[in-house]
């Protein structure tokens, strides 16, 4: 996975998200962007996937330019999957037909390979037990497995992660991660912000240091977890590794 973001600036009224960010990457699998809340993680993310369209500035994923033309997004969005910190199931649909839904409406599959894929889905994710139920029957993890199946169904380029485990307790939260690692070994690219430090060092190729708008600090996450360089990533660490 190469991504070349170059001076991104995304605004929200007076709010600058994104602050003349530049980030240049080349040949990572796993990509994980780390630093405070409300830093900018989210929107990148979100810029990244062609869900919203930069203000200023130019990004480039694996060769494809994205720009801010809503078709050129739209079918950037549907080469990739996605998943954010709430679950985002439709609540009056099972969980089978939270799989099956997009993959025909977005992705023009029949319904018979639809419902074929959705079935692998859920048995790699261990829930076709739980395949005829509605997101209220669930547990909060099963919720995000769902989700994270939702995600992978279509065999997305990329895999873009929102803080996946924000809403889980700890258990459920060892699960849903257990289960995104063992995607990343299976070569899957993945891009992912997350608050769990020991994840992102363990997963992660590279690591991306994300704070007011822009990257303080990147490169392989071995590097930058065990010596970084700049002053607001070693006070970021010390405080959130100091109980990891």
């Amino acid at each position: 996975m190469d991504i070349d973001a170059q001076r991104l600036t995304r605004r929200y009224g007076a709010l600058a998200a994104l602050d003349g960010l530049t980030l240049e990457v080349e040949r990572v699998k796993v990509l994980a962007l780390i630093g405070p809340s409300g830093g900018g993680k989210s929107t990148l993310l979100r810029v990244l996937g062609g869900l919203e369209g930069a203000d200023e500035g130019e990004v480039s994923i694996n060769g494809t330019v994205l720009t801010a033309e809503e078709r050129q997004l739209l079918a950037w969005r549907r080469r990739n999957g996605f998943l954010f910190q709430q679950f985002n199931l439709f609540p009056h649909l099972t969980a089978r037909r939270n799989i099956t839904l997009p993959l025909e409406k977005v992705h023009g599959r029949t319904a018979a390979e639809a419902e074929r894929v959705a079935d692998e889905s859920l048995e790699r994710f261990g829930l076709t037990a739980h395949g005829h139920k509605l997101p209220a029957q669930l547990s909060g993890g099963q919720q995000q497995r769902v989700g994270l199946a939702r995600a992978i169904a279509s065999g997305p380029e990329i895999l873009i992660l929102d803080e996946p485990t924000s809403a889980l307790d700890p258990e459920m939260t060892a699960e849903v991660l257990e289960l995104i690692g063992e995607l990343a070994a299976g070569g899957q690219d993945i891009i992912l912000s997350t608050h769990e430090m020991g994840f992102a060092r363990a997963v992660a190729g590279h690591v991306a240091f994300i704070a007011a708008g822009k990257v303080a600090e990147h490169g392989p996450s071995g590097e930058l977890f065990a010596a970084p360089k700049e002053e607001m990533t070693r006070r970021f660490l010390s405080k959130v590794m100091r109980f990891a």
